[in-house]
């Protein structure tokens, strides 16, 4: 006996597709445990495998080398700086007060004849010539530090292209890392999707169809986010040339499909009328009469009448009438049962008033 209970139908259904996904996420969830323990067999190589430490550390000795000797130089110019400072007060007071006692001798006799005017000034002028040594000292010092920092600039850049250096010769060794990476997810998940795609061919109508179900996403799932995303880049070319073969191959499928279909209906629509009707299956039947349509050719066969009233200016009221007959194949849709003689659908099993059996095989 065959049960047509709408609801017991749509639970069946629901229930199988919970099966199929609470099963495709436990295989993804293993999947996902086994793949990543693959990636770890290998570290992702780092910047620093690829330095020539000898010479980093070389220049980085030089480096230290000369930041102790600018440290020296910069304490010395500190020194300087600070004897500087007492050397400017020493002359400033001793010109001050040379000053004063000029205008203090202006009073009591002739400068220019006075030894001791003399002597006052050469003090000055000692302090003086001190001041100037001392500020070419800090020129000097200025200077020097100067060329350590250019030299250490020098050493800076000798470092940054040789990180270069490493950084270049790191990014190959990731693309053959990613690629090994690939291949070995490819070593897995293809074998998964091609048993997918064997499941979906051979087992859609298997009464374990759920599981398999189950199965196929999971190899799909495995196929777009374990596999597709570590594709190879080189430029995006790989995973631009993956995408059009995958877009191809998908194209000539579901064309070549649609066109199957397409010529398998022609070639059904020339078979008789009577032959068609027994390949009618009662899930159709109920799914075309809901929707109004034949079963065979899958047309309306609701046909629409206009009416236009008399006296109602471009007033048209439509309404359905319902055939008897497919007016595009040819199919009988509505007949009469032989028992009670009310009108039933033709492709249903049973008669809707009496029940008895609609075919004339009993």
């Amino acid at each position: 006996m065959e049960f047509n209970n709408k609801k017991l139908e749509k639970t069946s259904k629901l229930i199988n597709y919970v099966i199929a996904i609470v099963l495709c996420a436990f295989l993804i969830s293993l999947s996902g445990k086994l793949i990543d323990d693959v990636d770890e067999w290998k570290e992702r190589p780092t910047v620093e495998e690829f330095y020539n430490n000898k010479i980093i550390s070389k220049k980085k000795s030089d480096i230290e080398k000369i930041d102790a000797e600018i440290n020296l130089k910069n304490e010395k110019k500190s020194s300087i700086k600070n004897t500087i400072k007492v050397v400017n007060n020493n002359y400033e007071n001793a010109k001050k007060s040379f000053d004063n006692w000029i205008e203090a001798r202006k009073t009591v006799g002739s400068p220019k004849e006075d030894k001791e005017v003399i002597s006052r000034a050469n003090e000055l002028d000692e302090y003086f010539k001190t001041q100037q040594e001392w500020k070419k000292e800090l020129t000097k010092i200025t200077d020097e530090i100067q060329l350590l920092n250019k030299d250490k600039s020098s050493i800076y850049k000798r470092i940054d292209t040789e990180k270069e250096r490493a950084y270049k010769e790191r990014e190959k060794a990731i693309r053959k890392y990613d690629l090994k990476v690939f291949l070995i997810r490819l070593l897995f998940i293809l074998p998964i999707l091609l048993l997918g795609i064997f499941f979906i061919i051979k087992f859609r109508k298997h009464k374990y169809w759920p599981l398999f179900l189950g199965f196929v996403l999971f190899s799909f799932y495995a196929f777009f986010f374990g596999l597709v995303p570590y594709l190879p880049s080189y430029g995006g070319y790989i995973r631009s040339a993956v995408g059009i073969i995958i877009s191809v191959l998908f194209g000539i499928y579901a064309i070549n499909k649609i066109r199957a279909f397409i010529e398998q209906k022609k070639k059904e629509l020339k078979v008789s009328t009577t032959e068609r009707a027994k390949k009618v299956r009662t899930e159709t039947a109920e799914k075309a009469l809901d929707n109004h349509m034949c079963p065979s050719c899958g047309k309306d066969f609701i046909i629409k009448k206009w009416d236009k009233s008399v006296g109602k200016k471009n007033k048209t009221e439509t309404y359905g009438i319902v055939t008897n007959f497919c007016r595009f194949c040819g199919l009988e849709l509505f007949k009469k049962c032989n028992n009670c003689d009310s009108e039933n659908y033709a492709h249903l099993p049973f008669c809707a008033n009496c029940g008895d059996h609609m075919t004339d095989d009993k």
